[in-house]
């Protein structure tokens, strides 16, 4: 364009750029968190246990076979350390009589009422147990001491029954562990409570105690049941042991002889 002498020019600079509306940030952010949260969820959920199961298939030392329990995505669990000789009702009666409590499934309700109880202090006797696998199922029995005011941290003990007698009595294959906390898994992202490492004093308390409660006919130690002596578990704990294994036979409950001998 041509400008005639003594002809003024305005000249307009450029327009700066609009902010986004503040609805439009915020949807932006709740797309990227929403984001987030679905990539964890598919990498903790999925793809973690998925190489974990490779991993297992491919090294059978990471089995375990029946002396180490595994999760759901056949991660290894926690070690077997114990074993107990009686029935369904001797089980109960013994672990109950030893000042042990019931462990409640995980459902919603129970897992918000954890959080709350964990929050203001207060223990659980019944709190929610996570699932291991033994035997190609999950536990049978499970049974709890809460520590101090929190259910973050409890005594813990899984039962599974075996396919086989002991003098003609069940035997049930035990795990049991000390919970320190809740938190992240080391190996698969996913939130999970966190076990101490020696799972031998846990094994010894609950020998203890049936002993203390009157309920134990005899304890068979079997030296070499657990070998590797270390590894880690669903979660990345790390755990030891001297590779016995305790075998507690029970005192038969009068109860249950006595509906068994009515039949």
């Amino acid at each position: 364009m041509e400008v005639e002498p003594g002809e003024s020019v305005t000249i307009r600079s450029a327009e700066p750029p609009q902010p986004l509306p503040r609805r439009s940030r915020v949807r932006r952010r709740l797309y990227v968190a929403a984001g987030l949260i679905c990539a964890y969820l598919l990498v903790a959920y999925v793809m973690a246990p998925l190489l974990w199961r490779v991993a297992i298939d491919e090294d059978p030392r990471l089995s375990g076979g029946p002396r180490v329990t595994h999760t759901a995505s056949g991660i290894p669990g926690d070690p077997v350390n114990i074993a107990l000789v009686g029935s369904e009702s001797d089980v109960i009666h013994a672990m109950t009589k030893a000042g042990w409590f019931p462990a409640s499934p995980i459902t919603f309700d129970s897992s918000v009422r954890i959080g709350i109880d964990s929050v203001f202090g207060r223990p659980d006797d019944e709190a929610p147990v996570s699932n291991l696998y033994l035997f190609g199922r999950r536990e049978d029995l499970a049974f709890e001491q809460p520590v101090g005011d929190s259910p973050r941290q409890r005594h813990h003990v899984r039962f599974w029954r075996w396919d086989k007698l002991e003098k003609d009595r069940p035997v049930w294959f035990g795990a049991a562990t000390l919970e320190e906390r809740v938190g992240l898994s080391y190996t698969t992202g996913e939130v999970t409570n966190h076990i101490g490492p020696d799972g031998d004093a846990e094994r010894d308390r609950i020998v203890a105690e049936l002993s203390k409660a009157g309920e134990v006919q005899e304890v068979i130690w079997k030296d070499h049941f657990q070998e590797p002596l270390k590894g880690r578990n669903g979660g990345g704990d790390p755990w030891y042991t001297d590779g016995r294994l305790a075998g507690v036979v029970l005192v038969p409950y009068p109860a249950a002889s006595a509906v068994s001998s009515g039949r």
